[in-house]
């Protein structure tokens, strides 16, 4: 999933024709997609390259603390969006609550939930059961993944103040009985994005993706850069 922070329309354009094939999603993020100069065209270029998206959870957190849900379905349907985001990353909702906007929107979208809070403090208190419990719960309530939430600057959710992962809450995630390809991973960063292709597998999925990264994330999926090269070549130094 790359994320488009408000990137010029024809850079956009641009993007999606040179790297779209390595992209499966755009989310626009948090609030952008209402401020920008002909969305429109930016929903018609990926419907066109057959690339899905959907608008940040931020903004269904603001329709939802304005009491104006049944406006950000209608906002979704006019777009003709196939996803939407759910989260409760900055407004006060519960995590039950939240499962239950899954499921209300799961009978018109596919619905991408997202676990994890953007404070750091509550972050950081968060235990490995009610990560997996929170996971699992959205899951059930019909999400077709799950987020796990890390901030465009790598801090909050998963991530330390400093950026550093929460190693021991992602070995008791992957632990879980959780499908690993119901999981997404907000990678924003390539010691994010490298941890989880080597933990993970070269087919994990990752989000909040910058526009200049997507190339350089391919590479290190296949192994074409040295963070990654030898994990792809094991006997690269056997000697016959």
């Amino acid at each position: 999933m790359v994320i488009d922070n408000g990137v010029p329309l024809g850079h956009f354009a641009d993007l999606v024709e040179s790297h779209g094939d390595h992209v499966d999603f755009v989310k626009f993020g948090w609030g952008t997609s209402v401020v920008t100069k002909n969305f429109k065209v930016k929903v018609d270029i990926v419907n066109d390259a057959n690339i899905d998206f959907y608008l940040g959870g931020t903004l269904f957190e603001k329709y939802v603390v304005q009491e104006r849900f049944d406006e950000f379905r209608a906002l979704a349907h006019s777009y003709g969006a196939k996803f939407v985001e759910v989260s409760n990353g900055t407004i006060d909702m519960t995590n039950d609550d939240k499962a239950d906007y899954v499921k209300r929107l799961s009978d018109d979208f596919s619905v991408i939930s997202e676990v994890g809070s953007k404070d750091q403090a509550t972050s950081d208190t968060m235990a490995p059961n009610k990560w997996i419990q929170y996971i699992q719960a959205d899951i059930d309530a019909g999400a077709h993944l799950v987020t796990l939430e890390t901030r465009e600057g790598g801090k909050g959710g998963i991530c330390r103040s400093n950026g550093e992962l929460r190693y021991g809450l992602i070995e008791e995630i992957l632990s879980a009985k959780i499908d690993h390809a119901k999981l997404l991973f907000e990678a924003p960063s390539t010691e994010l994005q490298t941890y989880f292709v080597k933990r993970v597998g070269s087919d994990a999925n990752l989000g909040n993706i910058a526009v200049t990264d997507i190339i350089p994330l391919e590479t290190i999926r296949m192994g074409l850069r040295s963070e990654t090269l030898l994990d792809f070549e094991p006997g690269h130094y056997d000697e016959d």
